[in-house]
C-alpha cells in the first residue's frame, strides 16, 4: 500500500513543530528516545513531549531544555553558544542511535542549511559557523525529524506550499527580516512556494524549510485520497492563533478505469537505449508507447516519449523511464478516452482458425485479424500475410451478408 506524508504549512514550519507532529502521527517514540540520549551523552540537554492547547487546537508538543550556557532559540534574543562547523556536526551525528537512512537524511538537512548560509554570507560551505541550527536544541530538531519521518517511511512527501510571516527577528547576526536570507535561499533552491501572511513574526524558520526540503518530493496531493492519520505539532510563539504544523498520512485512491499520458522530451539516449525502453514498458504493462521527433533548448534534434498507462501501474512506469532513459523529470496528465467495446471471435478458414477482433460503437462495426493469429498461420502453411488477410476479408464479408 502506497503512503503519502503531507506536511500542511498554513500556518509555518519550524524544526519542533515537525517533530511534534510526527511523533503524533504515530512515528516511534522509542526510536526518537534512542537518538536523542546518544545526543545528549554528548551535549547539555533534555527534552519533554507532552500535550498541549493552543487556540483550543490540541496537539503534541515537542521542547528541548538546554543547560544554562546554551539558550532555546526563541525570537527576541540571540544566543551565546559555541560555534560549529559542518564537519563538526556531521561528527556529532556519525555517532548518533539511528538507521543509516536516518543519518543521510538528517546530513542532507544540515547540507541544505549549510549551502543558504554559505550563499547568505558569501562563503564556502565548509567555512558556514553554524549559530542557531547548530545548538544542540536545533540538532535534536533534525535528528529527531529525520529519525520519525525515516520510521515513518512514506513513498512520497507533499508540501505544497508554506505560510510566512511579516516584520523581522533578532538572531546571531543581529535583526533581519521576515523571511530570512536562509528560508529565501532555501525556497528559491528548491522551488518551495511561500505564501504572505499578515501575522507579525517568523513562522517559517530555517531549520523547519530545511526540513521540508530534504523530506519533500511532490508539490500536490493525490487526486483523491484516504486519510489514514492525521498529526499535530504544536509550535512555541503566539501569533493570536493557533500555531500549528498539520501533518497527515495518506493512502491515494486509484481509479482503476483512469489512464494517464507520461511523457518526457530526451535527446541524449542512444537509439539502442529507447528501444529497449521501449520493450521495457511494454513488459512491464504499458498499453501504448510511442516516440515523436521533436526539438529541444538550443535547437537540439529530440525525441518525445509518450506512454499511456493505466492508473495503477503510473509508479511502475514511471520509474522504468526515469532507470533506464537520461530525462530527469516527466510530465503526466490523466486522459479521457472514447473507447469502442472489443471482443475476440475465432474464424474458421480452409486451412486453419484465425482470430478476428470485433469492435462496436453504436452503429459502427469493425472486424480485423490479430497479426500473431496470421503470422501463426503464415508459419504453418507457407502462405504469405497479404493472401490470408485477403481470406479472412472475404470470409468476413460473407458472415456480414
Amino acid at each position: 500500500m502506497s503512503k503519502v506524508l503531507y506536511l500542511e504549512g498554513s500556518c509555518g514550519i519550524s524544526g519542533d513543530m515537525t517533530v511534534a507532529a510526527l511523533l503524533d502521527l504515530g512515528a516511534s517514540r522509542e526510536k526518537l528516545d534512542a537518538a536523542l540520549q546518544s545526543l545528549a551523552a554528548r551535549g547539555s540537554f533534555s527534552y519533554s513531549i507532552s500535550r498541549k492547547n493552543s487556540f483550543s487546537i490540541v496537539g503534541c508538543d515537542f521542547e528541548v531544555l538546554l543547560c544554562h550556557h546554551e539558550e532555546p532559540h526563541e525570537e527576541g534574543y540571540c544566543h551565546h553558544h559555541s560555534h560549529r562547523h559542518l564537519r563538526d556536526v556531521e561528527e556529532i551525528i556519525a555517532h548518533a542511535e539511528m538507521s543509516d537512512s536516518a543519518r543521510a537524511l538528517a546530513l542532507r538537512i544540515f547540507t541544505i542549511v549549510a549551502e543558504a548560509e554559505a550563499r547568505a554570507h558569501g562563503c564556502g560551505v565548509s567555512e558556514v559557523h553554524f549559530h542557531e541550527v547548530g545548538a544542540w536544541d536545533s540538532l535534536a530538531d533534525i535528528v529527531g525529524a529525520a529519525v520519525l519521518a525515516d520510521d515513518l517511511g512514506a513513498d512520497e512527501c507533499v508540501i505544497t506550499s508554506l505560510t510566512e510571516g511579516t516584520g523581522s527577528v533578532m538572531c546571531q547576526h543581529g535583526e533581519l527580516p521576515v523571511p530570512t536570507p536562509a528560508v529565501l535561499n532555501i525556497a528559491q533552491a528548491y522551488g518551495i512556494p511561500l505564501r504572505s501572511g499578515e501575522t507579525r513574526g517568523e513562522m517559517v524558520t530555517p531549520t523547519g524549510i530545511a526540513i521540508a526540503a530534504a523530506l519533500r518530493t511532490q508539490d500536490r496531493l493525490p487526486e483523491q485520497y484516504r486519510v489514514l492519520r492525521t498529526g499535530i505539532g504544536l509550535g512555541k510563539r503566539d501569533f493570536g492563533r493557533a500555531n500549528m504544523l498539520r501533518a497527515l498520512l495518506l493512502e491515494p485512491v486509484v481509479d482503476p478505469a483512469q489512464v494517464y499520458e507520461v511523457s518526457a522530451n530526451i535527446d541524449d539516449s542512444t537509439p539502442e537505449e529507447l528501444g529497449f525502453l521501449m520493450e521495457t514498458l511494454f513488459r512491464v504493462g504499458a498499453r501504448d508507447v510511442w516516440y515523436t521527433p521533436c526539438t529541444m533548448k538550443k535547437n537540439r534534434p529530440a525525441t518525445m516519449l509518450s506512454v499511456l498507462v493505466d492508473a495503477s501501474l503510473l509508479n511502475i512506469v514511471e520509474d522504468v523511464i526515469l532507470r533506464h532513459s537520461s530525462t530527469i523529470g516527466l510530465r503526466r496528465h490523466a486522459v479521457q478516452r472514447t473507447v469502442m467495446q472489443r471482443e475476440i471471435r475465432e474464424l474458421k478458414l480452409p486451412y486453419g482458425v484465425v482470430q478476428v477482433k470485433v469492435a462496436r460503437h453504436g452503429d459502427i462495426v469493425r472486424a480485423c485479424p490479430e497479426y500473431e493469429s496470421l503470422r501463426r498461420l503464415a508459419l504453418e502453411t507457407g502462405r504469405n500475410l497479404r493472401s490470408i488477410g485477403e481470406d479472412v476479408a472475404t470470409a468476413l464479408s460473407r458472415h456480414s451478408s
